[in-house]
């Protein structure tokens, strides 16, 4: 088996036992990348020679016989939103296409204090804002089970890199289905913690009450290693929930036996679900049954209205967040122009028409409009109240189960270029992910086979808050019952 195969767990195991130096394996990544990416564009930014210098320490502390985490050692790919001191962090943006962070992001600080090695950063939507990775200044990221196809959005790059075997353990951010959907369409496991359960400080601001880290894998077990590290409270975030992280790893074994799965009505029924979707759903529902889960169905009353309270709640706050970038301090800035009555004024209004992109201008606008005198109560307001609608449908399903079943997406990855220029389409793209982000409720999308074409097809599982450790347990059941199985794309390299 080749190593790009193996669990990330499996090479940290190597790497504790002396079998493989973290040097040899974070270079063997490094060189794959170097020969992959010009293929599927997945990285912005390689590490290079300073990821061999972290993985020689983290050699020297195995080696001096320090007890460290099960995986000390692995490479880790990060993406470009967040902060790692040193490396630029662009957001895909010409806004911060030269901007170089000064610190580093506390889950990425967390991963590094456990022996992880970050060898570069991954392609997103700008700003993460975005179901495609097609907005980025450096370049559409391509799918790589069928190149002329998204790898979902936003955090394409980092589902690319895993799925195509550039790295082991990848790291994306999702505000409405962006580690979710990509790693649905790229054939892996992606998981959006509960809201809070990972510090943001260090995570460049998109929709604040909405974002989430959340780290990407082939293996369940991944998962878990890598979510210990990243989960804890941290005193630089006021959101950060100050909990006990259970041991993740433990609860994986547990078998299923009279574990309460939801079927979803409302997402099962939706027009918009493909057939391959649908049997996907199916067939998860089948192989729990088999595991010992009952099954019923649940009902969402207000799930219709997900995505139009995601796209006004999330642009609202896009408008705040994004407002600092005004040329004056960091970042993009262009020159007034010339003879303007106010030079600061025209400063500030050319570098935000030039620094950010359309997708991105767009949902200032609509944020900002949403949120201007006599349309606050009407609009923004409004749909704070449906969001708790949301919520509490959520909350009551969770009184009936465990956790539920259902689709990431209404059908597998579709062409670039498909979508890009029709907003509405694109942001439909999140009818069935955008609700755990407004519940602030865990939620992992894992394999689910592939459909006619070759492409991968996968199912959801939503759980209560802070309820990862049992969606993590059904995952890991599924997968050692074959239900689904690592597979790396095959690129050719060279």
């Amino acid at each position: 088996m080749k190593i790009e195969e193996h669990s990330a767990v499996e090479i940290g195991r190597q790497i504790a036992a002396r079998e493989l130096s973290s040097r040899e394996v974070t270079a063997y990544f490094l060189d794959r990348a170097g020969s992959l990416d010009s293929q599927v564009n997945a990285f912005t930014h390689l590490a290079g020679e300073a990821a061999l210098k972290r993985a020689e320490q983290v050699d020297r502390r195995i080696a001096a016989g320090e007890n460290l985490t099960p995986l000390a050692g692995v490479p880790v790919a990060i993406k470009d939103v967040l902060c790692i001191e040193g490396m630029p962090t662009t957001c895909g943006s010409r806004m911060l296409k030269e901007y170089r962070s000064p610190y580093t992001a506390t889950a990425v600080a967390q991963l590094i204090a456990g022996g992880l090695v970050p060898i570069g950063k991954t392609n997103m939507d700008e700003f993460a804002m975005g179901g495609s990775t097609e907005t980025s200044v450096f370049g559409v990221t391509r799918n790589p089970w069928s190149l002329d196809r998204t790898p979902g959005g936003s955090s394409g790059g980092s589902a690319v890199a895993l799925s195509a075997g550039m790295s082991p353990l990848t790291i994306g951010s999702d505000t409405g289905g962006s580690v979710r959907q990509p790693a649905a369409f790229c054939g892996v496991c992606g998981l959006k913690p509960t809201y809070g359960r990972v510090s943001r400080y260090g995570l460049v601001a998109f929709a604040s009450s909405l974002d989430q880290v959340g780290p990407l894998a082939h293996y369940v077990e991944d998962l878990a290693a890598c979510l210990q590290l990243l989960s804890g409270h941290d005193a630089h975030d006021s959101t950060s929930l100050n909990v006990d992280v259970p041991p993740y790893a433990d609860s994986l074994s547990q078998p299923l036996k009279g574990v309460r799965v939801g079927m979803i009505r409302e997402h099962l029924q939706h027009e918009a679900v493909g057939a391959g979707i649908r049997t996907a759903v199916d067939r998860g529902r089948q192989q729990l049954e088999e595991l010992g889960a009952e099954i019923v169905e649940v009902h969402l009353p207000h799930t219709q209205y997900s995505v139009p309270t995601y796209y006004l709640v999330a642009p609202c706050e896009a408008s705040g967040n994004l407002s600092r970038y005004e040329g004056s301090h960091y970042g993009y800035r262009a020159a007034a122009e010339a003879g303007a009555d106010s030079p600061l004024e025209s400063m500030m209004t050319r570098s935000r028409s030039e620094g950010f992109g359309d997708e991105v201008k767009r949902r200032i606008m609509l944020g900002t409009f949403a949120l201007s005198a006599g349309y606050n109560d009407k609009f923004y307001k409004k749909a704070l109240q449906v969001r708790r609608l949301i919520t509490d449908d959520y909350q009551n399903a969770f009184q009936q189960v465990d956790a539920l079943l259902g689709p990431v997406t209404a059908t597998p990855a579709f062409r670039l270029g498909e979508k890009i220029n029709d907003p509405v389409q694109m942001y439909l793209e999140d009818l069935f992910t955008v609700g755990a982000n407004l519940a602030g409720i865990p939620a992992m999308s894992i394999p689910a086979g592939w459909d006619d074409a070759g492409l991968p097809l996968a199912i959801q599982l939503q759980g209560p808050v802070l309820g990862e450790a049992r969606l993590l347990n059904i995952a890991y059941q599924m997968q050692q019952a074959g239900f689904f199985q690592p597979r790396i794309a095959p690129l050719k390299t060279g």
